[in-house]
């Protein structure tokens, strides 16, 4: 069985390659705790979004 492998994470997370993987002093477990805590931007950016149309949507009404 396989493990999960940080660098894919990031990947798969859209964040630059190292953002998490390459900080000093973090082991494996550390970089996927980290990982695992944080926002995908992708994810956020759409939020974000909806949020801001949602509001001019109800300012119109």
């Amino acid at each position: 069985m396989g493990r999960l492998n940080p660098p894919f994470v990031e990947w798969l997370m859209g964040l630059p390659a190292g953002h998490v993987t390459d900080v000093p002093g973090l082991s494996r477990t550390a970089q996927l705790k980290a990982l695992g805590n944080g926002v995908v931007p992708q994810q956020a950016t759409a939020a974000l979004h909806a949020l801001m149309n949602s509001g001019e949507a109800a300012a119109a009404a």
